[in-house]
């Protein structure tokens, strides 16, 4: 689809990410137009671009010149997600940028600023979000299920081969329990206490958790790395019963969630619907851009987590 019924896409860099999961989605979603896609090689490019359509280009820059490219798709490595976000936002592309977004909370700001001075959306790819699956949890929370939420709990494990990982792997496990917390107990989460483990031949802290409080007195518990067997899931203990789900965040399409709920009445699960959740996410950045929706929610969301994400990391380190 092209013309302004779909926003024109070019990608930085050719990541795994990109190629297992997001651009195939992309191709799905009719919202969204791949026009380019940048590698340092051409050759990289045109793997790329043989299966999910656009322009091959060798160097990121090239995308920004182009003017049939209406935003950017950044899943280079982290160290490298405020630079580019910067260079497409002084050219006028709006981004849509892997997780985690920034290094550090300072870095965040500044692109967090200029996306705002530039009036363009600056979105974090958190695609679990977008997962139906979450929704309906608040749902039922909401509905009173198990009573007041008093405890959230959110593990995820990635099994790594020593040597391995890059510096920069713990805080992108962590971004999602941290993530989650907020989506269930709220922005406003304070850091009670966090902790990381030494270096190892997995990498530097290669595991880690934390400990956070919401202004309504609900906790959450939260555990991370890449020295452990996969875990994916979370659950909220309350007043009147515990939930719990598996394969929150890394969901394939067509896997069915089911939601186990403990409660004094019995214990019984809940099927929950499959959906493509990084179709969705695709769909979400697009409509913003088309429908000229609010932005704001967006920056907003990168600056509440980058901020967490930080006291995290401070009081792990003890400062």
């Amino acid at each position: 689809m092209s013309g302004p019924k779909a926003l024109r896409i070019g990608v930085l860099g050719c990541a795994d990410i990109a190629d297992r999961r997001m651009l195939p989605s992309m191709l799905r979603q009719p919202l969204v137009e791949i026009t380019a896609i940048a590698s340092r090689t051409i050759e990289k490019a045109r793997h790329f671009t043989d299966r999910f359509g656009g322009a091959p280009l060798a160097g990121y820059e090239k995308v920004l010149d182009r003017p049939d490219v209406d935003a950017v798709y950044i899943p280079l490595p982290p160290e490298m997600h405020v630079e580019w976000t910067l260079r497409a936002l002084a050219a006028g592309k709006h981004v849509l940028c892997e997780k985690p977004f920034a290094t550090s909370l300072p870095d965040a700001e500044k692109a967090v600023a200029a996306a705002r001075e530039s009036g363009l959306l600056l979105m974090e790819s958190f695609m679990f979000l977008h997962h139906s699956q979450h929704a309906r949890v608040r749902e039922l929370v909401a509905d009173g299920l198990i009573g007041e939420v008093q405890l959230f709990t959110s593990e995820f494990g990635i099994p790594l081969r020593p040597g391995g990982v890059r510096a920069s792997t713990l805080p992108e496990v962590a971004a999602y329990p941290v993530r989650a917390a907020q989506l269930f107990l709220g922005p406003d989460l304070r850091v009670a206490g966090a902790q990381v483990r030494p270096d190892s031949a997995y990498g530097p802290q290669p595991a880690g958790s934390a400990l956070l409080t919401s202004p309504s007195g609900a906790a959450a518990h939260l555990a991370y790395g890449v020295e452990h067997a996969y875990l994916s899931g979370y659950g909220l203990w309350g007043s009147e019963g515990r939930l719990r789900l598996e394969r929150a965040f890394s969901t394939p399409d067509d896997f069915v969630p089911l939601l186990r709920v403990d409660r004094a009445d019995g214990t019984r699960e809940i099927p929950l619907s499959p959906d493509h959740h990084f179709t969705n996410i695709a769909g979400t950045f697009a409509r913003t851009v088309l429908g000229a929706e609010d932005f704001t929610p967006h920056a907003q969301a990168i600056l509440t987590h980058a901020h967490l994400m930080e006291a995290i990391a401070t009081t792990a380190a003890g400062r």
